[in-house]
């Protein structure tokens, strides 16, 4: 057997070891070798032996670069057996790792410290005009090399991925390329995936799915979820034109709230909890007698849903007051625009209009349904707007954006923002205006959240509509969904923006021009007799509506 650490083409010379006489060695073992005899062939780079004085020495012509050690017995046979055992082991481990035996520098990182330390121990026995003992060479190189192989075996995984890991795996990566925060809440995200992955039992779909909720939960960020298959297809339901439920849209309490159960952002006009009093800013305490206090909010959207005519409680505080409300669901139509021509107080028969726009949702094409509307009301001598954003929860992103542009002439419309600033900028040049110039009022609340907060910054910052109402919800994050293999998906955010005068709003809301009176009706047939009727409690003049 060889160990060969570097070229085997060298200079080389034998000693051996006699039990007989211990001290007697010789680069000729001729005489030496017999059963209780053993001899270890010396080869260094560059070296030769010299005999001086009775004793050898190895004279180096320069810095060697490598030993070999082979074993010489009379009978070839016993090689292994006149040789130690732990290189036995040694030797298959080399035939594994570097083919045959030969054992190159590249195969072992530690391997030229090894060599460095045996010539050192070499050096030292020839100081010595001495030699250390075959046996006691071996076993040092033998537990060095040993250590050595071990340290890089045990990198090797020893297992191999499941299905089921290789689910968790998807999602894992879809969170890596995405979220926004890339310190992933102050932990080392691949350090994550390596002990869940260990650690994490992942025998069945179910404890998959819990293993990446768990996952995602080390984020602490409320709208960031995974979503089963089920969930997953109600949430794409959603941005589409129908739905059937109670009409609500609701989030989470803000972290510095003392409230629990999950808050009504707004409800749909017409749907079963419009009608049944359901505010934004109400609380849903329960939904049929499960509570809500650590209910995600995926999984009470799905509550909330059912079949069309099927009932469901829920448990709503106002205020300090609670009510419970038995609620049918219906299919409540998304259709996010409704419009109205507005007569004002005083401007006579032929007097200039105002078109009332009710925006509900930004859902799928929204954005045509608004400059369809605006071009219905322009028709009926229309010269100013109201769009009135109330109760609005947001919707696509990108329907924000466009109906945006729809208002202006140019200008930035919101910058896109993640740990390191500002990444991305969506702006207009004018190209896609509908009404880029008539005096235009918006309304919000508390309600109105995500897309709209990004189309009402961006037209206030612009100085392009005057802000009427109360702060917005403040959701300053940006979503985006990703499917998954299996059909369920995550909910990731991927980014966070700045209004165009940089105003980060998360969690502080679009502060508005002026107030709106408290009495001010949100649906749109009272709406437009607040501004005819002088006489009626909501009573608001033109004038005093569009100025700034």
């Amino acid at each position: 057997m060889e160990v060969i650490l570097g070229s085997s083409a060298a200079p080389s010379f034998t000693v051996c070891y006699s039990r007989r006489n211990p001290t007697a060695y010789s680069s000729e073992p001729s005489y030496l070798l017999g059963k209780k005899n053993r001899c270890l062939q010396v080869l260094l780079l560059n070296h030769f032996p010299v005999k001086k004085g009775g004793s050898w020495y190895l004279k180096s012509k320069e810095r060697s670069t490598a030993i070999c050690f082979s074993s010489q017995s009379p009978d070839r046979s016993n090689i292994y057996k006149n040789f130690p055992r732990s290189f036995w082991w040694l030797d298959k481990r080399f035939v594994l790792h570097c083919s045959f035996f030969g054992l190159k520098t590249e195969c072992i990182p530690r391997l030229r410290k090894i060599s460095i330390s045996l010539r050192k121990e070499v050096k030292h026995a020839e100081r010595l005009n001495n030699f250390i003992p075959s046996f006691s060479l071996h076993l040092i190189t033998g537990v060095m090399l040993f250590m050595t192989l071990g340290a890089t075996v045990t990198k090797t995984p020893s297992w191999a991925l499941t299905e089921e890991n290789l689910l968790f795996l998807e999602a894992w990566r879809a969170v890596d390329r995405a979220y926004v925060d890339k310190t992933f809440n102050g932990q080392s995200w691949f350090r994550y995936r390596e002990n869940a992955l260990r650690t994490e039992p992942m025998n069945t779909r179910e404890e998959t799915y819990a293993a990446i909720r768990k996952m995602v939960s080390t984020l602490d960020d409320p709208f960031t979820r995974f979503l089963e298959p089920k969930k997953f297809k109600s949430l794409r339901s959603g941005t589409r034109s129908t739905l059937t439920g109670v009409g609500l849209s609701i989030g989470y309490p803000k972290k510095d709230s003392s409230d629990s159960g999950l808050v009504v952002v707004s409800a749909a006009p017409g749907g079963p909890a419009y009608k049944a009093g359901v505010l934004s800013g109400d609380f849903i305490l329960a939904i049929d007698d499960a509570s809500t206090e650590s209910m995600e909010i995926y999984d009470a959207a799905e509550r909330l849903q059912g079949p069309e005519g099927s009932k469901v409680e829920l448990a709503v505080r106002h205020g300090s007051e609670t009510r419970h409300l038995l609620l049918i669901r219906e299919k409540v139509l998304l259709n996010p625009v409704k419009s109205r021509v507005c007569r004002p107080a005083g401007l006579g028969e032929d007097g200039p209009l105002v078109g009332y726009i009710k925006l509900t949702s930004f859902s799928q094409n929204a954005s045509g349904a608004v400059r369809k509307a605006i071009e219905t009301l322009r028709g009926n001598n229309v010269n100013s707007f109201i769009l009135d954003l109330r109760d609005n929860s947001g919707g696509l992103f990108p329907e924000g954006v466009e109906i945006a542009k729809i208002w202006l002439n140019k200008g930035v419309i919101v910058y896109i923002c993640d740990s390191k600033g500002v990444r991305d900028i969506y702006e207009t040049d004018g190209s896609n205006a509908a009404a880029p110039s008539e005096p235009l009022v918006v309304l919000v609340n508390k309600g109105t959240a995500s897309a709209s907060e990004i189309l009402a910054g961006a037209l206030k910052d612009n100085k392009r509509a005057v802000l009427v109402g109360e702060p917005t919800y403040g959701k300053g994050k940006i979503q985006s969904v990703f499917e998954l293999s299996d059909g369920s998906g995550l909910a990731i955010t991927v980014a966070r923006y700045e209004t165009p005068s940089h105003i980060d709003i998360d969690k502080v809301g679009i502060i508005p021009d002026r107030p709106l009176p408290v009495s001010f009706p949100k649906d749109e047939d009272s709406f437009c007799g607040c501004l005819q009727d002088p006489a009626s409690a909501c009573y608001f003049n033109k004038v005093e509506l569009f100025s700034r």
